[in-house]
């Protein structure tokens, strides 16, 4: 899942992690993951040298992470720097805490971004990461 990695990001590596976790589950966890999320979360994220990328976590039709903003509308859009999303991942920084303090924004549903915290920890608890 390369094709998730960009030059200057680490949110890429993290989310072809991420990817190939979610991937692993099987049918009745991906299901499952669905039933609880049902969503698509939409990632703005700026490096520190400013550059700008998107990735687009879909958990609404079909579970999976591709580069890029998606096809269909997502349910919220999260803005933030590319460490703060490392921090997010690794569980050093609550998203709570994160959108308190101004390091994470939102654009559209916000208490759908409550929810990609179950999505990182369960991809995290199949990749073992």
């Amino acid at each position: 899942m390369s094709d998730l990695k960009q030059a200057g990001f680490q949110t890429g590596d993290i989310l072809a992690q991420l990817n190939s976790a979610i991937q692993s589950f099987s049918d009745g966890e991906k299901k499952d993951l669905q039933k609880k999320t049902n969503t698509i979360f939409e990632l703005q994220i700026k490096n520190k040298e400013g550059v700008e990328a998107t990735w687009t976590i879909d958990v609404k039709n079909e579970p999976k992470i591709h580069k890029g903003a998606g096809t269909a509308k997502p349910g919220v859009t999260l803005i933030m720097a590319d460490e703060t999303f490392q921090a997010l991942a690794g569980g050093k920084l609550d998203g709570q805490r994160a959108f308190m303090s101004g390091k994470l924004k939102t654009k559209g549903n916000m208490m759908l971004a409550t929810k990609l915290d179950g999505v990182l920890k369960a991809a995290k608890a199949k990749a073992k990461l």
